[in-house]
């Protein structure tokens, strides 16, 4: 190991740095460094050169490490490292290291962007993440900020739009759903919300499953009588609906209740959201009792079922805290190399329901480490309560407060209780994240167990981490639609499903091959254009690739956007449609079987073709087979379901004129007989034909258009 005398660690902890050039020496050395001559007897020509600044003289440490190391990638990537940061600024910022291929590595953020840099520059000391990722890097990017709250906000963006490979990376392809009080209508309405809020109003969330959004609005709608209903149903009714016999609505639509007073119940509802509910029902309670001695008893009922509602939310959502109003709870815990972090909505004194993520991260981290970088990213695109309360001591855990304060703009305190109520939430949430990534663990290892079954049943040269299902669905050919569905070690890969809207216009009506070589041709040229394939990545430090052969791998680790095997629900037609496509496009190395229902499409008795092979089966009760059979349903549960949303498109679209046989007077025979087109939809063959105009023909046709299996 070298040692330098006089050198100092760039965080600052150690002797001052020496001014002076560093003489190195080594340990187990009994002879001493040689002795400088006399000063009067230097050449001036040959002095070596001063540092004048601690910057100066970090570069200039890094310079003559450089001659450490003789070859090989680390001394690369450090000189890499040590010429990108000769022009990093010294204000803080954000830092990008980027491989020779432009892939982004890492970002991070630093105080003083110069100095973090200067620290990957060192011969030693580096953990083996930090020593391949620097044996990676051929080049670096700045971006300073005016702060480092700044710069730690500006992190998380770019790690959750970049993905660097050795970044914690939260995976979260579900948005949360919110409970919308609208604020554009003179009486507005309580709606569940998930996605973009474009509509104005108050969003108050995020819950953790739309399954507590529904139950929260139906205590609300009790609690407060606000509507439910669209502005369209609104402005046309002329008596209240049934939501105002059950009590549920206050009827603001034919003047049950004054504007005034709709107001007031609007009011009191953003209050008990915002976390005002003690307030709100001590209000409640007043107005009770006042009403009660004026013998307007009535009226005291009223409020009374109104305040047992608002006490029936607070008390059936499990864990309810009585000190914590508003807070996030979050507990890291790490099994086997994976990483879950169990989070907990706390809101208004209630909980909100809990979600379990598995964020992707090496294995050397901790789970301190691994929280801290999560806690980062995960408020990037959801408000933040005022109190955040953690498992662990996180690092920096006062910069990410500001931080987030600065974004949410009110003060928000990151904490880790010690002792008490909060204490409890904690530990209950860390009991809930080590069952949850048990389960997780579980199912993995069962997951890499098929796998490794279908690798051995299919001849695959090694076991398949991303598989893709593809199916086509259509009636007669219109609204055509072709689905894949992606399968790895973790299951379903949902946020990776792909439709395609098939577009060929010189396609026969049905031609299910031409179908499937146009979704396949689509895939595989975007795959060429985005992703070529090449060489395994290079993640040893000795540029061998290191492969995943646990099931604790399988969790931590991200397949790649090449296929590893393409199922394919059909026979030999839609199979040599495949390798027709796989071959004009130069792929040869990504192994299709096509799977062909057996007699009467009976289940079990699939059969398989693969390419130089003759047609198979498995044995009926192979759990292979039940796997592969779950992989098809899912594509065609997939296929049907994006057909159905078009041909629905459609039909909104051209309306009922689009069927054959029906113009305009049947149309008018139809809505006048249904109302709806909903109606229409879900009418019996029987049903069709009561209407007048409508033989049985035009039925069929009718039936037909809306529903893909014939009338029983």
């Amino acid at each position: 190991m070298v040692r330098r005398r006089g050198e100092r660690p760039v965080n600052g902890h150690g002797p001052p740095l020496a001014l002076a050039p560093p003489t190195p020496y080594f340990w187990g050395m009994s002879a001493r460094p040689p002795q400088s001559p006399p000063a009067d007897d230097l050449d001036p020509s040959v002095l070596p050169e001063v540092p004048e600044t601690e910057e100066e003289a970090l570069l200039l440490l890094a310079s003559e490490d450089e001659g450490l190391v003789e070859e090989g990638p680390l001394a690369l990537g450090r000189a890499a490292i040590t010429q990108a940061a000769r022009h990093a600024p010294l204000s803080p910022g954000v830092y990008r290291m980027i491989a020779a291929d432009g892939t982004v590595l890492y970002v991070g953020k630093a105080k003083s962007i110069k100095k973090r840099v200067l620290s990957y520059t060192r011969p030693v000391g580096h953990t083996n993440r930090i020593a391949r990722m620097i044996a990676a890097t051929a080049s670096m990017e700045f971006v300073s900020t005016r702060t480092e709250p700044e710069a730690l906000l500006l992190e998380a963006n770019l790690i959750k739009q970049l993905k660097p490979r050795f970044n914690v990376l939260l995976r979260d392809d579900k948005s949360f759903p919110y409970i919308l009080i609208t604020a554009d209508h003179a009486s507005p309405q309580i709606v569940k919300h998930r996605g973009a809020r474009s509509r104005p109003g108050d969003y108050y969330g995020p819950f953790a499953s739309v399954w507590a959004v529904d139950r929260t609005i139906n205590a609300l709608q009790r609690a407060f009588l606000l509507r439910s209903c669209s502005d369209s149903y609104y402005e046309n009714r002329t008596r209240p609906c049934l939501l105002f016999q059950i009590k549920r609505c206050s009827g603001p639509c034919t003047g049950e209740l004054s504007h005034t007073d709709y107001a007031e119940l609007v009011r009191e509802a953003r209050a008990f959201l915002s976390g005002r509910s003690r307030t709100v029902k001590e209000e409640l309670a007043r107005e009770m009792e006042v009403a009660a001695e004026a013998l307007e008893f009535e009226r005291a009922a009223r409020l009374r079922d109104r305040l047992a509602a608002l006490s029936a939310v607070q008390g059936s959502q499990g864990i309810n805290p009585r000190s914590v109003e508003e807070a996030d709870v979050f507990a890291c815990h790490q099994e086997g190399g994976a990483t879950c972090v169990e989070v907990f909505f706390f809101r208004t004194g209630q909980n909100w329901g809990n979600r379990a993520y598995y964020p992707r991260a090496d294995r050397s981290l901790s789970e301190a480490e691994v929280l801290g970088a999560f806690l980062s990213q995960f408020y990037e695109d959801k408000p933040c309560p005022r109190l955040v309360l953690v498992s662990h001591e996180v690092e920096e855990r006062e910069l990410l407060a500001e931080a987030l304060s600065a974004r949410s703009g009110y003060k928000v305190e990151v904490a880790v209780p010690r002792r008490g109520e909060k204490r409890d939430l904690v530990d209950h949430a860390m009991q809930n994240a080590r069952e949850a990534l048990g389960r997780k663990l579980a199912e993995t290892a069962t997951q890499t167990r098929l796998l490794d079954g279908l690798a051995t049943a299919f001849g695959l040269p090694a076991t398949p981490r991303r598989i893709e299902v593809y199916d086509n669905s259509h009636i007669m050919g219109t609204n055509a639609v072709g689905g894949m569905i992606v399968a790895g070690p973790e299951g379903f890969r949902k946020n990776q499903y792909r439709k395609f809207n098939i577009k060929s216009a010189d396609l026969t009506p049905g031609d299910d091959y031409g179908m499937m070589r146009e979704v396949l041709h689509r895939r595989f040229s975007r795959l060429l254009k985005e992703a070529p394939p090449g060489p395994l990545p290079q993640d040893g430090p000795d540029g061998e690739a290191q492969l995943a052969d646990t099931p604790q791998d399988a969790v931590a680790e991200e397949p790649g956007v090449w296929p590893d095997l393409v199922l394919i629900d059909g026979g030999q037609g839609q199979l040599n449609a495949a390798l027709e496509v796989a071959r004009e496009l130069g792929v040869t190395h990504v192994p299709m079987v096509g799977i062909a229902k057996g007699m009467d499409r009976e289940a079990g008795r699939e059969l398989f073709h693969i390419p130089g092979r003759a047609p198979f089966r498995m044995e009926p009760r192979d759990p292979v087979l039940y796997f592969i059979q779950r992989l098809r349903d899912e594509a065609h549960r997939f296929a049907i379901g994006s057909h159905r949303a078009r041909r629905k498109k459609a039909i909104s679209e051209a309306g009922l004129q689009s069927i054959p046989g029906v113009g305009p007077t049947r149309k008018r025979a139809l809505l006048r007989h249904f109302g709806t087109l909903k109606a229409i939809e879900r009418a019996s063959l029987a049903d069709l034909e009561q209407v007048d105009g409508i033989n049985a023909s035009t039925a069929m046709a009718i039936y037909g258009y809306f529903h893909e299996q014939p009338p029983q």
